[in-house]
């Protein structure tokens, strides 16, 4: 049995989500990055390693920010929302 309300399960998978998308997102710009410096797709070279660069960034480093940020917000809930 569970201990978590559905409130709180709720917030979990919509924390999942964000990360996922942010890691999905960051992974698309790299490959768009490496397309677009490769010359497949029609667009400036220096365009596609920029967006290659911050896709990387944004892979690494994204998903810790947003935990960061998720663990932040939860020490400011009610009393009735923090689990220990």
């Amino acid at each position: 049995m569970s201990t978590y309300t559905d409130e709180e399960r709720e917030r979990a998978q919509q924390r999942y989500v964000y990360l996922q998308l942010t890691r999905f997102a960051s992974i698309g710009a790299v490959l768009l990055g490496i397309a677009i410096a490769r010359a497949v797709v029609p667009a400036p070279y220096w365009l596609g390693v920029g967006l290659a660069v911050a896709g990387l960034i944004a892979f690494f480093f994204g998903p810790p920010l947003l935990a960061r940020r998720f663990k932040a917000r939860d020490t400011h809930l009610p009393e009735g929302m923090d689990k220990p």
